[in-house]
């Protein structure tokens, strides 16, 4: 088992910037890649960033430029630094952890852009 803590959420101005944490704990050893998701009210959840183990990254091409994905194995945390905010960026931030064939779920952090 995997929990996963999401934090660092909020309302900012367009243009702004947030960074978000992610916790794990638990079985952590058996986490290769983390990852960013975000769902919209009334769309589905989409993939934001993703990052493995060994460091190699993947964006989504609305995100890419602005936003960046790191991990700190030391404190089994996993960031997303978002800069340039934009107002469709506004939605629930999730984060995942995948442990081969099961993937972890946290609960989400609220991210609001005001244009």
């Amino acid at each position: 088992q995997v929990q996963l803590v999401e934090s660092g959420g909020g309302l900012v101005q367009a243009g702004g910037s947030l960074r978000l944490s992610c916790v794990a704990s638990g079985n952590i050893f058996s986490i290769n890649a983390m990852g960013w998701y975000r769902q919209a009210p009334g769309k589905q959840r989409e993939l934001v960033a993703t990052i493995t183990s060994g460091g190699s990254t993947n964006y989504a091409d609305s995100v890419k430029g602005r936003f960046t994905i790191s991990r700190d194995n030391a404190k089994n945390t996993a960031y997303l630094q978002m800069n340039n905010l934009k107002p469709e960026d506004t939605a629930v931030y999730y984060c995942k952890a995948n442990t081969g064939p099961i993937a972890y779920w946290g609960q989400g952090t609220q991210v609001t852009v005001s244009s």
